[in-house]
């Protein structure tokens, strides 16, 4: 398929022209403060949250615990994954000169999150005690705490889905402000707020555990209100209709052939941690912990991979949508290389001293040890999950998720059936590491090769 003709300046956005012709690492690391911002300050509000619920008790506590991992794949498949089709879509329509789509893109994005929004609140809620119980092991008081917390959450499902979708119509444009700003102002908002509902407060009754997803879900649907006034209040870029349009199936179907597949390859890199723990846990309850303490600095690498990628999906996008293939690589391969060096900084920081970052969780000998065996072995290659994130994001821009969702399952199963035999083979947890370590210096190959070998297409006319 032939590249689309290369939109004359004159018919673009000074938004779009600047994504299109401004120097490349500027514009990128600019636009990616903002993000990694939000990124920072939602893991703060969660953890205030976390501390404030821990006074409630062991149950509670544990019960919250058991809804954080559903939580938190929800917000990574609205916010990272069918987010990043969003924007993906909007940029490409922007980049292409298809103004009238982008602004029919609003009114699709703002469907696909109410059709997911309710989904998920079915599955979720329909089936807590299920997933709680059966799945997850949750009994008693934990469990109680657990449906009370969930009910709530998943409840209001719909609000964390048009909050991220309408952010990313947003980011789609090269507008990474606004969302943050939104995002700051929230949890400004419900940092003080959350204690008080939990706690109560005055005329305040104490809800409990309640009370901590009563703000969240507070937080939420009041973003979704400051979202849609500025989008709908034509502010920014885009123009949508005052009234919900008849919709188009191409136009859906652009959101949904990115974001789809961007929801498995968020499944496939959340199973690759689940099946670690459960490969660590024949150890033991201590090397479990170890483990997942070593573990957690990666996942504080998906701020600064979302913080790259978001920038790259609008950026990407709207080079692609103009023709630019040639542009759209050297934006990706900026973009990962600045991901790839911090993270493979912090990873081998990491690894020359384990002790610095496992011993604020504990000093349990055993957790200790497996942690900073993990640290020594996986984290010295951080950078190639650092640079195969951002690719994967970039990727996302381009519209083209074929490889990083073959990487992601190369990964899963190198993860899994690597893990499973080298700890047979090396006699010890050190074989499942070694094994996790080869699934990211995989997971980086496969995104790196796959648009070296022109997986985004023929090359495009040369360009500034």
């Amino acid at each position: 398929m032939n590249p689309p003709a290369p939109v004359p300046p004159a018919q673009m956005d000074q938004r779009t022209l600047t994504l299109l012709e401004a120097p490349i690492v500027p514009t990128l690391l600019r636009l990616a403060v903002p993000n990694i911002l939000v990124m920072l300050v939602q893991s703060a509000t969660t953890l205030v949250e976390a501390y404030f619920i821990g006074m409630l008790g062991t149950d509670a506590l544990a019960g919250v615990t058991l809804v954080v991992p559903l939580l938190m794949l929800t917000q990574m498949m609205s916010a990272g994954a069918m987010g990043g089709g969003i924007s993906s879509a909007v940029a490409r329509a922007l980049g292409g000169g298809r103004k009238d789509d982008a602004d029919a893109l609003v009114w699709h994005a703002f469907a696909i999150a109410l059709g997911f929004g309710i989904a998920t609140t079915a599955i979720i809620v329909g089936f807590g005690n299920w997933i709680y119980g059966d799945a997850m092991g949750g009994r008693g008081g934990a469990m109680s705490a657990a449906l009370t917390y969930s009910n709530v959450v998943f409840g209001g499902a719909v609000f964390i889905w048009l909050f991220n979708s309408l952010s990313n119509v947003i980011r789609g444009t090269g507008n990474m402000m606004v969302p943050a700003a939104i995002t700051l102002v929230g949890a400004l908002i419900v940092i003080p707020l959350s204690p008080v509902l939990i706690f109560g407060w005055g005329h305040f009754p104490a809800l409990g555990v309640m009370g901590g997803a009563v703000a969240i879900v507070g937080y939420y649907a009041v973003g979704c209100i400051a979202l849609v006034y500025f989008i709908w209040s034509k502010r920014g870029v885009l123009r949508p209709a005052s009234t919900p349009p008849k919709l188009h199936w191409p136009l859906m179907r652009d959101i949904l052939r990115v974001g789809l597949i961007a929801c498995l390859i968020t499944v496939t890199t959340n199973l690759s941690v689940a099946v670690a723990n459960a490969l660590v846990s024949a150890q033991g309850t201590a090397a479990v912990a170890g483990y997942g303490v070593g573990a957690r600095l990666e996942y504080l690498l998906i701020p600064l991979a979302f913080g790259m990628g978001g920038p790259l999906v609008a950026m990407v996008g709207t080079a692609m949508g103009a023709g630019r293939r040639d542009r759209a690589v050297r934006v990706a391969w900026v973009g990962a290389a600045i991901s790839g060096i911090l993270s493979e900084i912090i990873g081998i920081a990491a690894a020359l001293f384990p002790v610095a970052w496992l011993s604020l969780f504990g000093d349990d000998p055993l957790m200790i040890a497996t942690g900073t065996r993990y640290l020594h072995i996986v984290a010295p290659v951080y950078g190639f999950f650092g640079a195969g994130m951002v690719l994967y994001f970039a990727s996302q821009g381009a519209g083209r998720l074929k490889w990083p969702l073959i990487g992601g399952l190369v990964r899963l199963v190198t993860a899994t059936v690597g893990g499973w035999l080298m700890l047979r083979w090396v006699g010890n947890i050190d074989g499942v590491f070694i094994a996790l370590a080869a699934a990211l210096i995989i997971f980086g190959i496969i995104n790196a090769a796959a648009i070296y070998f022109g997986a985004w297409g023929p090359r495009s006319t040369p360009s500034r």
